[in-house]
């Protein structure tokens, strides 16, 4: 046999490149590397649920946390239907409203020296009870002052959204970029439930009975509560009363930073009265809901990519230029009011909803606020700020109301801007007296 004096060629590997030994002709073939990926824009999203309990907890705080859109709605359309009186009806929420402004931080504070899952069951058990006795003594004719005393019995309902922020906070609590995350998602699941709740509960009240929606709310939010609170391993530590500790109300900045929670809860409740006024007096009072929805979905969609995006490293510079930019676009809708159009006035709700109280202002709200607050009073902390936004709501609701009734519906959109306004003022005089927090 012919002997073959050609060697096989020897390839010799140098970094990244491959050296023929024989072959001048290739001498450098780059090697393939697979190309990397890059992330997308809600990796940090994939990341946070990620981690071993978080889709069970977060899942049983969503059915729990619908029914805070429904349970006022279901009332409203349950005590009007019956007793054909609307002004019962609103005094009866209103009365609930405000005893929930008394009980809903002595709750929290109980949430958080003895554990979610301890105090969080029994509460909303006693609110269900509530609900259920509301809902008998329309459906039997009981007395006027039975629904006050019925509805009033709710105010127990624990803080669902801040007991999963707590969560959030105890589990990040060396990443400052994941609880930027962690807020954004709940600022957005917040904005879907108060999206979400109204219209389950006009669909479920009309199209079954009139008590269908606190029924149904009832039973979602009992539900919730218990998945939520059988998540032990995701549960933040109790932490005893320390003697003579402060309040988080008397904690350094902590009142100028309620304020503007305040300020900006009148923006969201006026925004809302007075588009349902303008619906009304433009012929088209069943849009209403639709056009509000609009808001709300640019809220949410803008909450989600906040909560994607890489945060400034300031938290209190971010709240100033977000509560400077919802000043700015609560001038769009009444710009849009003036021209009389309710298509417009829908078109600009958009823009405005992606500024507005449950979006990126709500989001560096809430950071600032667990730089302030202590972790082992955090879930009474947040709570005093859904308080003071749900006390900024009522107020901003009888602003608008009044500006639309006494002057225009078109010219009541100045009261969200007004609220914006004083929102950005008192967010401006946070200066110096709040811990910062960066990320």
């Amino acid at each position: 046999m012919p002997v073959h004096d050609t060697p096989s060629p020897l390839l010799a590997v140098s970094g990244d490149v491959l050296i023929a030994a024989d072959r001048p002709d290739y001498a450098y073939a780059p090697r393939r590397t697979p190309p990397r990926r890059r992330p997308g824009r809600f990796s940090p999203y994939r990341r946070l649920f990620a981690t071993p309990g978080a889709r069970a907890f977060t899942a049983g705080n969503f059915l729990a946390r619908l029914p805070m859109g429904m349970f006022s709605v279901s009332a409203v359309m349950m005590i009007a239907g019956s007793r054909g009186s609307y002004a019962l009806a609103g005094a009866v929420v209103a009365t609930g409203l405000a005893v929930t402004a008394v009980v809903a931080p002595w709750t929290a504070r109980l949430v958080d020296r003895h554990g979610q899952a301890r105090v969080a069951v029994p509460a909303t058990a006693v609110a269900v009870l509530g609900s259920l006795a509301l809902l008998l003594c329309v459906r039997h004719g009981a007395p006027d002052w039975t629904l006050f005393a019925a509805y009033a019995a709710t105010a127990t309902t624990p803080n669902t959204g801040g007991m999963s922020r707590a969560r959030w906070a105890h589990l990040f609590r060396d990443d400052p970029a994941a609880r930027h995350t962690a807020n954004s998602f709940e600022q957005a699941a917040d904005e879907l439930c108060f999206m979400l709740g109204p219209v389950a509960a006009a669909f479920l009240c009309t199209a079954l009975f009139p008590e269908a929606g606190t029924l149904t709310g009832a039973v979602l939010m009992m539900t919730g509560v218990l998945v939520f609170a059988a998540q032990r391993a995701t549960e933040p530590p109790t932490t005893p009363r320390t003697p003579g500790a402060r309040s988080p109300v008397r904690l350094p900045g902590m009142p100028a930073l309620l304020a503007v929670f305040l300020a900006t809860g009148a923006v969201f409740g006026s925004m809302e009265v007075v588009t349902l006024a303008f619906a009304d007096g433009a012929g088209h009072g069943a849009m209403a809901g639709p056009v509000l929805a609009l808001q709300a979905a640019g809220s949410c969609a803008a909450g989600l990519l906040y909560g994607s995006a890489r945060p400034a490293r300031h938290a209190h510079r971010r709240l100033l230029v977000c509560v400077a930019a919802m000043t700015a676009l609560m001038f769009l809708p009444l710009v849009a009011a003036s021209t009389g159009s309710l298509a417009a006035v829908a078109a600009a709700l958009l823009p405005a909803g992606a500024a507005t109280a449950t979006a990126p202002t709500m989001v560096t709200g809430m950071t600032l606020l667990q730089g302030v607050v202590p972790a082992a009073r955090l879930n009474e902390g947040m709570t005093l700020a859904v308080t003071a936004l749900l006390g900024g709501i009522a107020a901003g609701s009888a602003a608008g109301g009044w500006l639309a009734e006494h002057v225009t519906p078109a010219a009541g959109y100045g009261a969200p801007v007004a609220s914006a306004a004083v929102a950005l003022l008192l967010c401006a005089a946070l200066t110096g007296t709040t811990k910062a927090p960066t990320s």
